[in-house]
């Protein structure tokens, strides 16, 4: 399976994996032809941001599996620590 979590956390150690997530909050925004998904996770003070092609069904209320990596993102003028979602599937 090519999005089996143990392989990428392998080729990619900055990685982490985290199993049944609870989502608090989920928002998604059209920019360009991207929708841009912002998820609050259940325990944790940082975003968790991914974005997609097309719209995605709200996560809201559900267990997810996470796969990402911290990222620094400046919003005016502030540096702010995100989380950075490559892979999410509901669990």
């Amino acid at each position: 399976m090519a999005s089996d979590p143990d392989k990428l956390l392998k080729k990619h150690p900055g990685l982490t994996h985290s199993e049944l997530q609870k989502v608090t909050s989920h928002v998604q925004r059209e920019k360009d032809d991207w929708y841009l998904n912002t998820v609050m996770i259940a325990g944790h003070n940082v975003p968790f941001k991914f974005k997609r092609k097309q719209p995605y069904k709200s996560l809201t209320g559900a267990s997810v599996n996470l796969t990402y990596y911290p990222e620094i993102e400046t919003v005016a003028g502030f540096k702010v620590e995100i989380m950075h979602v490559v892979r999410i599937k509901k669990s």
